[in-house]
């Protein structure tokens, strides 16, 4: 089945961009959720330095717009794709052997941590950036929101797969064995998406994408202060900071939280990090599909499953919250999972807007607006999971209980799922958005080279 210039890419297409999505996400989980849990648990290494590391790549990640632009002049953005991809593997893979050096020295494991994590963001940014580049200008506009969400599902998928399937390799645990899972994920992951991205960059672009060319030639600083005028941008660019630094903030320490309160092996908690991505799945599932069935009847709906999954979410954190007090006797898996199914709501649905909203602009610079969008969610993410980490860290520090030090920051999270709801009832409401004037141009935070 093949795309063409009249209806852009086909299903089946749009699909095999996803196997991409789904392998990058396969190598993301082992990297930042597995190592993660191997720093802290079996290097005892205090949880600010893998946040700290996973913060690195995050923050690399807002040259996310540069990596656009290249792959815009250059013309050949399946190059990009591959080559990230390979980068990331290759990173993961050095990353997970820094714990062989961890153990010999400090210093030395650290720094190459440093270097190898540096590496993925380079790798995440080159190659989801490029994807959604390829996306956005081979698929037909109807067909935008769905392809969004089918991508974004098949990584999750691609996340939970992996969970699982290494989960079950890695144990009996050691430092080799995750090196080797990670490394075999890798060379999988690239395989995936050379075929997934094989020939489809050869197909005719839309018609709108050739009339649109003049708008590419605006300054970087001439594209971010228009989008930053639009009030509705900006209230969601505000809403996708705040939930996904609440998203991200427990991220870092689920796994955490299952090996030192409930006694879970690496294995086990990997497997956990797969309930939870399980439940995001499914959130999306119905999501999508209620959304689609109830769109033209309910034009709102959207907002309302994205307040919905932020109220959710935060009431899923309380539950874990106090669920220290009542280990091991507590449903962690269900409580996980709940808390996934409520994340995937909000976030399917956040994904349904935000293909809305780049479209409603005045000028065609739709991809300005998913570059403001997606470099407000790399800092929220970057710092979330840095600001996860210490504040346990922190409260380790204080109460000298690790149950009550994740109570605290699990409360915390839940506050901000809290506000982020509150914020999302402001998105979508036009009639106040026209009575008020436009803001003053922004400054931009970075000049990317032209």
């Amino acid at each position: 089945m093949q795309g063409n210039a009249a209806v852009g890419l086909s299903w089946l297409s749009i699909v095999r961009l996803g196997l991409v999505q789904a392998a990058l996400g396969a190598i993301v989980v082992l990297t930042t959720s597995t190592l993660n849990r191997v720093m802290v648990v079996e290097l005892a290494l205090a949880a600010i330095i893998p946040g700290a590391l996973v913060g690195l790549h995050y923050a690399i990640q807002i040259s996310r717009p540069i990596w656009g632009h290249r792959s815009d002049r250059g013309g050949n953005r399946t190059s990009w794709i591959i080559g990230g991809i390979a980068l990331l593997a290759i990173a993961g893979t050095g990353a997970a052997a820094s714990t062989l050096l961890f153990e010999v020295s400090f210093a030395a494991g650290l720094t190459a941590a440093i270097l190898f994590f540096a590496l993925i963001g380079l790798g995440i940014g080159a190659a989801g950036t490029s994807l959604l580049a390829l996306l956005a200008s081979r698929t037909a506009p109807a067909r935008r929101p769905a392809a969004a969400t089918i991508v974004w599902m098949m990584m999750i998928a691609g996340i939970v797969v992996t969970a699982i399937v290494s989960g079950t390799f890695l144990d009996p645990y050691s430092h080799v064995r995750l090196v080797t899972v990670t490394a075999i994920a890798g060379a999988l992951s690239i395989c995936v998406a050379a075929l997934g991205v094989w020939g489809i960059e050869r197909r005719a672009a839309l018609p709108q994408d050739l009339a649109n060319v003049g708008q590419q030639k605006a300054s970087f600083r001439e594209a971010l202060a228009d989008a930053w005028a639009d009030r509705k941008a900006r209230i969601f660019t505000i809403f996708v900071f705040a939930s996904m630094l609440a998203y991200s903030m427990q991220d870092l320490i689920l796994e955490p939280f299952g090996g030192l309160v409930y006694g879970m092996t690496p294995g086990e908690t990997t497997k956990l990090s797969g309930v939870q991505h399980g439940g995001i799945l499914l959130g999306m599932a119905m999501v999508g599909v209620l959304g689609s069935l109830m769109a033209r009847r309910k034009p709102a709906i959207l907002r309302i499953f994205v307040i919905a999954g932020c109220l959710g979410s935060a009431g899923a954190l309380a539950l874990l919250s106090l669920s220290h007090s009542f280990a091991p006797d507590w449903p962690l898996r269900a409580n996980i999972f709940l808390l996934g199914f409520t994340n995937g709501a909000f976030a399917v649905a956040a994904i349904g807007m935000m293909m809305a909203l780049a479209v409603a602009g005045r000028k065609s610079r739709e991809g300005i607006r998913m570059g403001l969008w997606g470099a407000a969610q790399a800092i929220a993410f970057g710092l979330g999971g840095f600001l996860g980490t210490a504040a346990l860290d922190m409260t380790r520090a204080l109460t000298g209980e690790v149950g009550t030090s994740f109570a605290i920051v699990f409360a915390w999270e839940a506050a901000l799922f809290f506000v982020s709801a509150l914020i999302a009832t402001r998105i979508g409401d036009t009639r106040e958005q026209d009575a008020l004037p436009a803001a003053p141009p922004m400054q931009p935070p970075m000049q990317p080279a032209e």
